[in-house]
C-alpha cells in the first residue's frame, strides 16, 4: 500500500505540471506525458481498490475468499493504460506529426518540467524497486523471475508504470531537442507515438501477467517442489502421485495433493494422516491457505500418466 499511495501522490502532482507545462511549450510529447501520468494515477486508484477489496475474508459465497480480486483490478489498471495514457498519446503524435505545433515557444518551461518530473519518478521507482526486491527474496526467486511471474500484480504494475515513466521522460525530452535543433515539429510528435508505443507494451505485459493469474496460475514452483519433498519424505507416504498448486491471492496458494499410503494403515489413520499433513504443511508454508489430501493407489497407471502430461504440459 505504501508503495502505490507514493506512487498516486507523485503521478498526480507530476500530471498538473506536465500538463501545463506541455500546453506552455507547445510540446506534444510532454502532453503525452502529462497523459502518461493521467493514466498511471487512475490505475494507482486501481490498485488501491484491490489492496483493500482482495483482502476481505472468506464467506460463503467465496469460500476461498476475494484474493484474486487483486489480480481483476489490477487487469482493469493495464486497461486504463492502454486506453487513456497510449490513445491520448497516439492521437496528440500523429495530430503533430500531420498538422505541426500550434505554437513554436522556447522549451525551456518543458526542459524545467522535464528534470524535475525525472526526480520525483525516480523516487517511486526507487520504492517500487525495493518492494520488488523484498518479494523477490521473500520467495526464493531472482529478481527478473519474479517481475516476469510475480504473485503479487499490484508490485509489478508500479514498477513497470515508473520504468516506464523515466523512459517516456528520456523520450520527450529527445523530441524537445530535436524540434528545437531542427526546427521541425515532427520530431516531437514522433516522441509522443514512441511514448505511447511504450505505453502498449507496458499494459500488454501487465494484462498478461494478470491473464494468468485469474485463469489460475500455479504456485512458485520452489515452493512446489518443498511441497512435494516434505509429503515424500512423510513415514506413512509410500508415493507422492501428484500435487497441485493454484495461486488463489497474493502470497495464498491452494494445494491439492495426491498420495499413496502405505496399506497397512486404516481408514480412520489415513484420515488422521490426512489432517496431520494439512497442519504440518500449513506451519512449515507461510503462503499455503488451504491443503486438500486425497489417497490413491500408486500403482494407478492412469493417474500417473494423467499427473505426468500436466507436468510435460506446464514445462
Amino acid at each position: 500500500m505504501k508503495t502505490v499511495i507514493l506512487a498516486l501522490a507523485v503521478n498526480l502532482a507530476v500530471a498538473v505540471i506536465k500538463a501545463i507545462a506541455g500546453v506552455l511549450a507547445a510540446s506534444a510529447g510532454l502532453l503525452a506525458e502529462a497523459a502518461h501520468s493521467v493514466a498511471d494515477c487512475t490505475t494507482e486508484l486501481f490498485l488501491v481498490t484491490a489492496l483493500r477489496r482482495a483482502d476481505r475474508p472468506a464467506d460463503r459465497r467465496h469460500p476461498f475468499g476475494y484474493g484474486k480480486e487483486r489480480y481483476f483490478w489490477s487487469l482493469l489498471a493495464a486497461v486504463t493504460i492502454f486506453v487513456i495514457g497510449a490513445g491520448f498519446s497516439a492521437f496528440q503524435g500523429i495530430t503533430t506529426i500531420l498538422n505541426g505545433e500550434s505554437d513554436s515557444s522556447p522549451p525551456t518551461i518543458g526542459y524545467i518540467v522535464l528534470a524535475l518530473s525525472a526526480v520525483v519518478e525516480g523516487v517511486s521507482l526507487r520504492q517500487a524497486f525495493g518492494r520488488v526486491r523484498r518479494e523477490a527474496r521473500r520467495t526464493s526467486q531472482g529478481f527478473g523471475d519474479y517481475v516476469r511471474e510475480p504473485d503479487d500484480p499490484t508490485v509489478k504494475s508500479v514498477l513497470l508504470e515508473d520504468s516506464a515513466a523515466i523512459i517516456g521522460l528520456l523520450l520527450a525530452t529527445l523530441g524537445l531537442v530535436l524540434r528545437q535543433v531542427t526546427g521541425a515539429d515532427v520530431w516531437d510528435g514522433i516522441a509522443a507515438v514512441s511514448i505511447a508505443v511504450l505505453l502498449i507494451v507496458a499494459a500488454f505485459e501487465l494484462a498478461r501477467t494478470n491473464m494468468g493469474l485469474l485463469i489460475g496460475k500455479r504456485a512458485n514452483p520452489v515452493l512446489v517442489s518443498d511441497v512435494e519433498r516434505t509429503l515424500a519424505d512423510d513415514d506413512d507416504i509410500i508415493a507422492v502421485v501428484e500435487v497441485r498448486t493454484m495461486m488463489v491471492g497474493t502470497s495464498r496458494v491452494l494445494v491439492c495433493a495426491r498420495v499413496d499410503f502405505g496399506d497397512e494403515l486404516s481408514a480412520t489413520e489415513a484420515e488422521a494422516a490426512c489432517v496431520r499433513l494439512h497442519d504440518v504443511l500449513s506451519e512449515r508454508f507461510a503462503d499455503i491457505d488451504d491443503v486438500f489430501i486425497e489417497p490413491v493407489p500408486g500403482g494407478d497407471a492412469e493417474l500417473r500418466d494423467a499427473a505426468r502430461q500436466r507436468s510435460e504440459a506446464a514445462d
